[in-house]
């Protein structure tokens, strides 16, 4: 079982403010068009549409805010033309970094993340320049408050079902699978009672850059969480850890 990361615990409190403020309605939003509109409208056919129907209500996502997405994907509804595309680049300490966008208007996208990336110490890049350092991975969260077995229960149960590790963080577990395992895992542990809290391919990093330095640390988490709360962000990726002699109040 792997142990926890400063950053993990970080983003993940994030995610929850970020929920509590209904911010995350608007991007999960985007998701369900767009899965809807790769495809079809029916989730028991659309295993993306149905991953991002379930975070949607896991996030307390209004039903008619779904449905809404759902027929604007399908083309029910006014269209919305999103357009995939993942951005690349380097931090400061150069760390990489991948910004997964959906946009309906590139070229405003990628001069908005340009200068966020050169505003605080690092460049885009090329694409291809550093996702050869992450593999891609489902990704499942389960909350320690939620969970009635024990951690050694949990983590037999996920191992039988095909996960490859249990991740340990400050107030939930994360269990990581290989993409095409996902389903089969959280079905596993959805039949034994199990909640998820949520459900998502991930970008692991293969390697990490440590970052001892407090203020460069700041800079980074500062750039991260911009790139994060870009209207047109879908979710960003970095191969970085914090280093322990860094107090994560000083951080805030």
């Amino acid at each position: 079982m792997s142990g926890h990361s400063k950053w993990a615990n970080i983003k993940h409190k994030k995610a929850k403010a970020d929920a509590q403020k209904g911010k995350i309605f608007t991007k999960i939003g985007r998701e369900i068009i767009v899965a809807a509109k790769a495809g079809g409208g029916d989730p028991n056919n659309n295993f993306r549409l149905k991953i991002a129907i379930e975070n949607a209500k896991a996030a307390n996502m209004p039903n008619e805010n779904i449905q809404r997405a759902i027929q604007k994907g399908i083309g029910g509804g006014e269209g919305d033309n999103y357009e995939e595309l993942r951005y690349e680049g380097y931090g400061p300490g150069g760390v990489a970094i991948m910004v997964d966008i959906m946009t309906d208007n590139r070229n405003r996208t990628a001069g908005e993340l340009r200068h966020i990336f050169s505003k605080h110490g690092g460049n885009l890049g090329e694409t291809g320049c550093v996702s050869w350092m992450f593999k891609e991975k489902g990704e499942l969260t389960i909350l320690k408050e939620d969970l009635k077995l024990s951690e050694d229960e949990l983590m037999l149960i996920a191992l039988e079902a095909g996960a490859e590790d249990l991740q340990q963080e400050d107030d939930c577990y994360v269990i990581l699978t290989a993409p095409e395992d996902m389903e089969g895992v959280r079905q596993a542990l959805i039949d034994q009672g199990i909640a998820i809290e949520e459900a998502k391919i991930n970008q692991v990093p293969q390697n990490t850059v440590e970052i001892s330095d407090l203020e460069q640390a700041k800079k980074l988490l500062r750039m991260m969480e911009l790139l994060e709360d870009h209207d047109d962000s879908q979710g960003v990726y970095a191969n970085f850890e914090l280093a322990d002699s860094i107090n994560p109040e000083e951080l805030e």
